[in-house]
């Protein structure tokens, strides 16, 4: 099978990385960035009649980028997205691309900060877009063989998870950096554990926490609740202090 990696980011990179252990992987990416071994750099044309394309780009760009595809791609080839929310891009995808072309929904929960350890207990979720029923199946099986454990969920069920758990984690971390936190000779372990948190949402560009937020559909509800709960804990210290 023919792998496309279209960007190559962080994750991109990453993900062309781990995709060539089973395929022979082809990449492009808009500005010049380095390529892993055993992935070939192709043009954007040559990307798109590969069997499967993967989509590693921002959220926000993935309409840009569909259009750019839609006239390239063969029929009964595929297209994946790999963002952090569901809905919003498997509607982009399903809508700009020829109804020739399959569309499946992914979400590697790693990246190129949480990889380290077993594949086992690193988990990609898939969500159904538009195919025959076994285009789900076999990229299941795919992840499988390369060592990942597999969620299968709707692109809405999956939104609604993430948007209280990756979305949450993020929100902290963005809250923890403008704290400007430094490491201590007293530091507790709570406190490096949330200084990692910090350090780890933070490597990633600002543009992927924002979208986090904005293309989430369940994202103003979590927000809120987040909101409601920091005032609640302030008016708790609030009174303590007045008692004081």
């Amino acid at each position: 099978m023919t792998v496309g990696v279209y960007g190559l980011g962080r994750f991109g990179a990453l993900w062309a990385s781990i995709l060539s252990e089973r395929h022979d992987v082809r990449a492009w990416n808009r500005s010049t960035r380095p390529v892993p071994d055993g992935v070939r750099l192709v043009s954007e044309e040559e990307l798109a009649r590969s069997d499967a394309v993967f989509l590693c780009v921002s959220i926000r760009a993935i309409p840009e980028v569909c259009r750019r595809l839609a006239s390239h791609m063969k029929p009964g080839s595929t297209l994946i997205d790999t963002c952090s929310v569901k809905v919003h891009p498997i509607r982009e995808m399903m809508t700009i691309l020829p109804d020739s072309v399959h569309v499946l929904g992914t979400h590697p929960m790693f990246g190129p900060d949480s990889v380290g350890g077993l594949r086992s207990e690193l988990p990609v979720v898939v969500s159904e877009g538009r195919g025959p029923h076994e285009l789900v199946t076999t990229w299941c099986d795919e992840f499988t063989k390369l060592g990942f454990s597999i969620r299968r969920m709707t692109a809405d069920e999956h939104d609604h998870e993430a948007a209280r758990t990756q979305g949450i984690t993020h929100l902290v971390g963005r809250i923890l950096n403008e704290l400007d936190l430094h490491d201590s000779d007293i530091s507790t372990v709570g406190y490096r554990r949330i200084r990692q948190v910090m350090e780890q949402t933070c490597n990633d560009e600002l543009d992927l926490f924002l979208d986090l937020w904005r293309f989430n559909p369940y994202a103003d509800t979590v927000l809120t609740r987040f909101e409601l709960a920091v005032d609640a804990v302030s008016s708790q210290l609030d009174r303590a202090i007045r008692r004081g």
